[in-house]
């Protein structure tokens, strides 16, 4: 068989297979008859109710001088990891609000933070392109800095989202500004996959953050400003499991749902969205009317334990506490006198959830807990 017939049965194939995968999505769509609130809606389901005191600010932590851009917690919810434009990462004891560390940054334009399942370590990546490990049990040199311990070099853009991979401290995964994913082995300083890039299934523009499944580590999920979100398995990197579409702008934000089998994502068009990783299907839209034509980004989400209620930050400083099942904002934690005065930039929930963290551009951060006779949910 000649090359040119080959080339033409090859095209003839694709054009069937996207017919078929065409004619699959609308038969999906036709099947897709409610959301998850209708549905709950219709079996009389009522929302979560919160009194002024269920869940309240306890701790306020002060010490960065410039804009608090990431957070992270400790696995045993005592310590807490933030990143700041003033180039440093400071280690927090959540319970007492002192600093552990105050770890001066070989480069200060950092955009993201994570502390090891250990909790031995810290990670952080920004605009210099590279992961900087450290080990907080390392001795200062003589300026008291901590040294760098290992730094990951490989990204061809700026490095967005770093995350550990779950219960080891020797592999992490990062995002970056050069629209890829990268598995590396810290004990090597090695990339051992990359997703994405030239392969035709991997993002088209700058990829913003990144979420490892508890439930299945092989498996994370990625948000990027080519507004999809793209299901990874680490061991087949040379394509996405399956890409989700439904936001109008960049995905700034993904998380795993604590069940391992759908996931929350938030965007710069103003919604948060569910999606079910099983069938690709997107299970409801978070989205609050605003009467202004500025419609505020969503810049990070959490959920609880239970995974009822989704955690939003908001560009304009509003934190919504919303009600999953039914899709109703429950609580907004930007309103109270002591909220932050700037943009929400980060925020996170603490192991057990007990407690939320908020990171803001007002260069403070500010822990929440659960309080009165609310229990954890």
């Amino acid at each position: 068989m000649s090359v040119p017939e080959l080339k033409e049965r090859h095209a003839a194939a694709t054009e069937t297979v996207n017919n078929l995968r065409e004619r699959l999505r609308q038969r999906r769509n036709e099947l897709l008859d409610t959301d998850v609130a209708g549905y709950a809606r219709s079996q009389g389901r009522s929302p979560v109710t919160f009194g002024p005191t269920d869940l309240v600010c306890c701790r306020i932590l002060q010490g960065h001088t410039g804009k608090v851009y990431s957070l992270d917690w400790t696995p045993e919810r005592n310590r807490i990891v933030s990143a700041s434009q003033d180039g440093r990462l400071i280690v927090w004891n959540a319970l007492t609000s002192q600093k552990t560390h105050a770890i001066k940054l070989p480069c200060a334009w950092v955009m993201t933070c994570a502390f090891s399942p250990t909790g031995q370590s810290v990670a952080c990546g920004g605009l210099d392109s590279m992961c900087s490990i450290f080990n907080l049990n390392s001795l200062t040199d003589r300026d008291g800095n901590l040294p760098v311990s290992k730094t990951l070099s490989g990204h061809k853009g700026y490095v967005s989202c770093c995350q550990y991979v779950p219960n080891e401290d020797i592999h992490i995964i990062t995002s970056s500004g050069d629209q890829t994913c990268v598995l590396w082995d810290i004990t090597t300083g090695l990339r051992t996959s990359i997703f994405g890039g030239e392969f035709q299934s991997g993002h088209t523009a700058d990829v913003l953050s990144v979420s490892i499944n508890a439930s299945d580590s092989r498996t994370f999920v990625s948000g990027s400003c080519d507004a999809t979100a793209r299901l990874w398995d680490t061991r087949a990197a040379s394509r996405a499991v399956r890409t989700f579409h439904g936001h109008e702008g960049d995905v700034n934000t993904v998380k795993f749902f604590p069940d391992g089998n759908r996931f929350g994502t938030g965007s710069d068009d103003g919604t948060c969205r569910l999606f079910d990783i099983r069938t690709g299907h997107q299970l409801q839209v978070y989205h609050q009317q605003h009467g202004d034509n500025e419609v505020p980004h969503v810049t990070s989400i959490a959920f609880s334990i239970s995974g009822r209620l989704l955690f939003a930050g908001y560009s304009n400083g509003n934190c919504y506490v919303w009600d999953t099942l039914l899709a109703k904002v429950v609580l907004n934690l930007g309103s109270p006198q002591n909220s932050h005065e700037g943009r929400i930039s980060c925020l996170g929930l603490s192991a057990d959830g007990s407690a939320l963290c908020t990171g803001s551009w007002d260069t403070n951060l500010k822990i929440w807990a659960f309080g009165g006779n609310r229990r954890v949910i």
